[in-house]
């Protein structure tokens, strides 16, 4: 059993990711703290994902579901057909290839933990 704080965990800068037409965020600025990293699990894949205000994942698709815990901030998180804000304690389930994009709202940064499986992919 391992027991972490967020705090404590080390940020590293993320690449870019293309904005999302018509959102009005600023450039995509990205870190990510790892939880459970590659090898860590036969099962998962954890990170903290902190979004500045405004930035954005860009559209994109799985190959898993994949599952968000927002801990800090308000954010969005989008399909194709909703959008739907998100904000400290809600939960979104995403199923795999389901397009779709997330990131904090232009007026606040939001960090989320991140949930899915070893091995998955995402597509840009």
């Amino acid at each position: 059993m391992r027991v972490l704080k967020i705090n404590d965990l080390p940020e590293k800068p993320m690449d870019t990711a293309t904005p999302i037409a018509g959102w009005k965020g600023g450039p995509v600025s990205r870190t990510r703290q790892t939880v459970i990293g590659e090898g860590q699990s036969e099962n998962f894949r954890c990170n903290v994902v902190n979004f500045r205000a405004g930035a954005t994942t860009g559209w994109h698709v799985h190959d898993c579901d994949q599952i968000l815990v927002v801990t800090a901030g308000r954010g969005i998180a989008a399909t194709e057909s909703e959008e739907r804000e998100i904000t400290v304690g809600d939960i979104v389930h995403i199923k795999a290839g389901e397009r779709h994009w997330h990131g904090a709202t232009a007026e606040t940064p939001m960090s989320h933990i991140t949930v899915t499986t070893v091995g998955s992919k995402s597509i840009h």
